[in-house]
């Protein structure tokens, strides 16, 4: 944790909103982003990441610096999507390449002339729609290693501070849920290029 960080730190604990708005700026692309990933939806990631930087408000106080702001705002952050997907658990998850919706109805997402034939975004959609199902399917805890490692980027000693497990245990989780995706996607061999799911 840098100077300047703290500062802020301290001065939100003690009330000061500017510094808090400051401090969370930082990471709010990354918290939209892991919420987007594990929930699927984009206005329930929008909702979600809202709700993390309440919590983040709220806890501040308890905040003892025993690790990095990052780790504990990425840590929030899974507890507040987990659990999201305990309560839709028997719902239906919507995918984030749905149309968009406005007052006249839905629309289709409209492409530039100079971009991908229609044909080949079409065929990416397909892919990320499979393989974002395919993550869905996952367990909670191989769900979020996945998101966390594979599409955030974060090391494994990130991901063990962030889910409070053993550096062991999470690269476990994450070979196990590598080999989970593999064997859900194998079955779809027949509509997805070989070299997705090797």
């Amino acid at each position: 944790m840098n100077a300047e960080e703290k500062s802020l730190i301290n001065k939100a604990k003690c009330g000061d909103i500017e510094a808090f708005e400051q401090l969370i700026e930082v990471y709010q692309k990354k918290v939209f982003n892991i919420a987007l990933r594990m929930i699927g939806n984009y206005e329930d990631a929008n909702d979600i990441a809202q709700e993390v930087f309440i919590r983040v408000y709220r806890s501040l106080g308890g905040f003892k610096e025993q690790s990095a702001f990052s780790t504990w705002i990425y840590r929030i952050t899974t507890n507040v999507c987990l659990d999201e997907l305990r309560k839709r658990k028997n719902k239906n998850v919507v995918s984030i390449d749905e149309d968009v919706k406005s007052d006249d109805g839905e629309i289709k997402r409209q492409i530039e002339a100079n971009e991908p034939t229609p044909e080949a975004v079409a065929e990416k959609n397909y892919i990320k729609q499979v393989v974002n199902d395919a993550i869905n399917q996952l367990s909670e805890e191989h769900r979020t290693v996945i998101v966390l490692r594979d599409i955030q980027g974060f090391s494994y000693e990130e991901i063990a501070k962030i889910t409070k497990c053993p550096e062991g245990t999470v690269k476990s989780r994450i070979n196990r849920a590598r080999h989970a995706l593999k064997d859900i996607l194998s079955t779809k061999k027949e509509l997805l290029n070989e070299d997705y799911v090797k």
